[in-house]
């Protein structure tokens, strides 16, 4: 398993990076790097965290994020099964702030998208018009060089910084903790949580996998992730049960029980919280009629 929970991208020939990703299934790290990165899911399910934040992503999923922002799009079990015919696909943009400059974006003309480089340290999350312009333009910086290439990305930062469909993603003053030395104890916990949801998750077990005592493991938890590790367990169970939603397959009960949760009551009371709706409510609201 990789350890390494900060990444370092850099291009030599040119002043920002645009990779296209299609993978079996996404990098299954948790990890952070220095640079600002735009990212868009073409193809692909599964359970993106980003700082204290925990949700599914389908394609289309478009994010904005800043500087050592802990970050992963976790592809669904049956990506990384043997013998099964699937594909992710995505692209990403990666920059660093003094990409032109050490003061360029300190200048006056710059101050709109100074504001949206520093909104991005908490996360955004677009949709709409703004995700469908996001997306379009990094399909085309693929294909651009030269100064058509920066000025085109200039244009689309400036767009983001007017635009009003982007939303925060991690909570107000979310700060990362996580020291590249934590990773891949960390790394391990979200790796045994993701494999055992599904079952009954002793603590016992994951402060052990931690090498930490219970009481110890519980404060480590929610210092770096910003939540206690049970809540985080139970936003991990309901992003799982918001898929089965919409799949519409199984009944409300059946979805409880294959999302973790032991009695239907227990699920109810947890999808309220986590969700502010009742899972009918949510599969009304989510699903389009035929």
């Amino acid at each position: 398993m990789k350890s390494a929970l900060r990444k370092t991208i850099e291009s030599q020939v040119r002043s920002f990076t645009v990779q296209e990703l299609r993978e079996r299934h996404f990098d299954p790290n948790w990890h952070f790097h220095p640079h600002y990165q735009l990212f868009t899911v073409m193809e692909g399910t599964g359970t993106r965290f980003i700082g204290d934040s925990i949700t599914p992503f389908e394609p289309g999923d478009t994010v904005f994020l800043g500087p050592n922002v802990p970050h992963l799009w976790r592809s669904d079990a049956w990506y990384f099964e043997e013998g099964i015919d699937l594909t992710t696909h995505g692209i990403v943009l990666y920059f660093q702030e003094d990409f032109l400059g050490k003061e360029f974006f300190d200048r006056p003309e710059m101050h709109p998208i100074g504001q949206i480089l520093e909104e991005s340290k908490r996360g955004i999350q677009y949709v709409g018009t703004a995700r469908q312009r996001i997306r379009t333009e990094l399909q085309e910086l693929l294909h651009l060089d030269g100064l058509q290439r920066i000025l085109r990305l200039l244009a689309l930062l400036d767009e983001l910084a007017h635009s009003v469909e982007g939303t925060p993603i991690t909570s107000y003053g979310y700060v990362n903790t996580h020291k590249v030395s934590e990773t891949e104890r960390m790394q391990k916990v979200h790796d045994y949580v993701m494999q055992n949801f599904r079952q009954e998750i002793r603590l016992t077990e994951v402060a052990s996998l931690a090498g930490m005592s219970e009481a110890a493991f519980c404060r480590y938890f929610k210092t770096r992730a910003n939540k206690t590790f049970t809540d985080f367990v139970s936003e991990i169970r309901i992003g799982q049960s918001c898929k089965l939603l919409l799949e519409d397959k199984w009944s409300i009960s059946q979805i409880a029980y294959e999302s973790g949760f032991d009695t239907l009551s227990n699920f109810n009371r947890h999808f309220k919280r986590i969700t502010g709706q009742t899972p009918r409510e949510y599969k009304k609201a989510y699903t389009i009629p035929v």
